[in-house]
């Protein structure tokens, strides 16, 4: 008896210090997932008749490059994002825009930077414990699902990224609940066919009407190597199997 209870308690401390480890890498994601989590998820959803870009880089150029074409600086004036906000930068790499992000919403503001490689978002987490910045959290995502909690954003920042979507109306489904009631998506993106690294804006306004999402505003962005497109939240947000997906040629 007092073998076999000396076995339980090892058997439960690996368990617990398993558990442990597991949350220090990736708090975002339970340590044991129940059978009918799967059984619960919403869909099937459309696929993406486009083709999608493949994930080559965490960087498109150097971040003193970018800042001598006062790039972050144009995007979040022009996505007026403020000292307080709550922000969510989908996609972050290595934190170009986390770390600008976190200085313009400051102390009062929150910024949550998220990537779906694992190397990326640990090289972000060791960046944003160096440079103290103490309104940043840093998470892993999902390729089709952002896991961010509802109500929370005023703006959800996606830069040079969307073309690598491959599964763009179940992540704009999941994303929508993520916006406050006068939050916005705010898109950055090259003119150019996805399959060349961009997004068509008509393409573009498209997907995002599928989901419930009206276009707000689009303009040039140079500067950033594109355009700029805002979204807000209008519904209603359609059930997965009855969204129309978006039939576009030459992409």
């Amino acid at each position: 008896m007092r073998l076999r209870r000396s076995g339980l308690l090892a058997a439960a401390a690996l368990v617990l210090a398993l558990g442990g480890a597991v949350a220090a890498c990736d708090g975002s994601k339970p340590l044991i997932q129940r059978q009918d989590e799967d059984e619960d998820r919403p869909g099937p959803f459309p696929a993406a008749d486009r083709p999608v870009a493949q994930v080559v880089s965490s960087r498109w150029s150097s971040e003193d490059a970018r800042d001598r074409l006062r790039e972050a600086d144009q995007v979040m004036d022009r996505a007026n994002i403020r000292p307080g906000m709550t922000v969510a930068d989908i996609g972050a790499g290595e934190g170009y825009y986390t770390v600008r992000l976190a200085q313009r919403v400051g102390k009062g503001g929150r910024v949550l930077a998220e990537d779906i490689v694992a190397n990326w978002r640990d090289r972000l987490a060791d960046r944003v414990a160096r440079e103290r910045l103490d309104n940043v959290s840093v998470r892993l995502g999902e390729p089709a699902d952002p896991k961010l909690p509802p109500d929370s954003f005023d703006r959800v920042l996606m830069v040079h990224m969307y073309h690598e979507i491959d599964a763009p109306y179940e992540f704009l489904w999941r994303l929508y609940p993520a916006l406050k009631r006068d939050g916005l998506v705010v898109v950055v993106d090259a003119n150019r066919p996805t399959r060349a690294h961009g997004t068509p804006p008509a393409l573009l306004k498209c997907e995002f009407a599928a989901v419930g999402f009206t276009q707000v505003s689009i303009e040039n962005m140079p500067s950033a190597g594109g355009y700029l497109a805002a979204f807000r939240a209008t519904g209603p947000r359609p059930e997965p199997g009855a969204i129309r997906p978006c039939r576009m040629k030459g992409n």
